[in-house]
């Protein structure tokens, strides 16, 4: 009676069957990574879970091992249909989870900006970003760093609009003049818009633009405009 929910509870895999004379099997993710068992053709094996171009299988033995991507093609579901998954394509990029990119083209108030960020997907049209940056202008140099949510319309479409809104610090250094200035470091709220158009395999260009609303210590609201356009990619 108490073994018996523990197995309802055990996770289902996918099994895929060998369709090629032979499927590799490597102790990593990675070509580097040596082979060091093979199994053969119309053996089975469960698919564990997946990174970036790797599979990980366990098979009808217990051997957990790493297999390539372009090798699990020569799989096939139970029913002879070969195996398939969302992977570097439009599909992938309609449901991906993760994304990650750099803006090497942005502009802070009028100065130079490069920044990164990352973004997780709660729901297909709903995510969680966080962005860092470094501006150099020619009164005040500086760092930002924000994190907020994002609303894509359209995530299915090769173009996807997205409004974003949130808060975060930023860190400015005043340039030197005869006064030696104190840095100085203020919250900040944003809101904005943008726009993500697919490109080819996991690679997408990204523009955006947020107006920042910068709460000094004085008690007086600074607005800076932000603009910004870059590459990613998703995961």
């Amino acid at each position: 009676m108490l073994v018996a929910p523990l197995a309802r509870a055990a996770p289902q895999y996918l099994q895929v069957f060998v369709a090629a004379p032979y499927l590799e099997l490597h102790t990593g993710p990675g070509r580097g990574y040596p082979v060091f068992y093979v199994v053969e053709r119309n053996e089975s094996v469960d698919v564990l879970k997946r990174r970036t171009e790797w599979f990980k299988v366990r098979t009808e033995r217990g051997v957990e091992g790493w297999v390539a991507q372009r090798d699990m093609l020569q799989t096939v579901l139970a029913d002879g249909t070969p195996f398939r998954f969302n992977f570097g394509d439009r599909a992938g990029f309609a449901s991906h989870r993760l994304e990650v990119g750099v803006f090497p083209y942005a502009d802070y108030g009028g100065a130079s900006e490069i920044s990164a960020y990352a973004s997780y997907s709660l729901v297909p049209d709903l995510a969680v970003e966080v962005s860092v940056g470094e501006f150099l202008g020619t009164v005040t140099n500086g760092t930002l760093g924000d994190i907020g949510l994002a609303y894509i319309f359209l995530p299915e479409k090769r173009f996807s609009p997205f409004v974003t809104l949130g808060t975060g610090v930023v860190y400015s250094q005043p340039k030197a003049t005869l006064v030696v200035p104190s840095d100085l470091t203020n919250q900040s709220a944003y809101a904005g818009a943008g726009f993500r158009f697919y490109l080819t395999r996991r690679l997408f260009v990204r523009g955006e633009y947020r107006n920042h609303i910068v709460l000094t210590k004085r008690n007086e609201n600074e607005q800076v405009d932000e603009w910004k356009f870059g590459i990613a990619f998703f995961l």
